[in-house]
């Protein structure tokens, strides 16, 4: 039978592992933490994360490693950053990175 038009991919939390290159243990531990994780749980109690939890665990790893934000401070710029209204289309990650880029040059204009 094939799938409703409407229901969404989900993966399993190895496959996100894989993706994301982490261990089950942190996974499990962000969603303490990050309250935009939430996934969901088949009937046998494994946990299955939609696209935009995979699109969130991975701006969550970028902030964590690649900016050294801390635990906190990664959640208060989450939220900010899924609060504001974007555009579909665009990753959560790719909205920041071109923030960050036209500040860069405007600072260089003002130099």
């Amino acid at each position: 039978m094939a799938r409703a038009a409407t229901e969404e991919k989900l993966y399993k939390i190895g496959e996100v592992c894989k993706v994301a290159d982490l261990q089950p243990y942190v996974l499990r531990y962000w969603e303490t933490e990050f309250p935009s994780l939430a996934p969901g749980k088949s009937g046998g109690g494994q946990r299955l994360y939609t696209q935009r939890e995979v699109d969130i665990i991975l701006r969550i790893k970028e902030l964590l490693y690649k900016e050294g934000f801390t635990i906190a401070g990664a959640k208060k710029k989450l939220e900010g950053e899924l609060s504001d209204p974007a555009p579909a289309a665009a990753p959560v990650g790719d909205l920041t990175k071109v923030k960050q880029e036209l500040r860069a040059i405007l600072e260089l204009l003002r130099e």
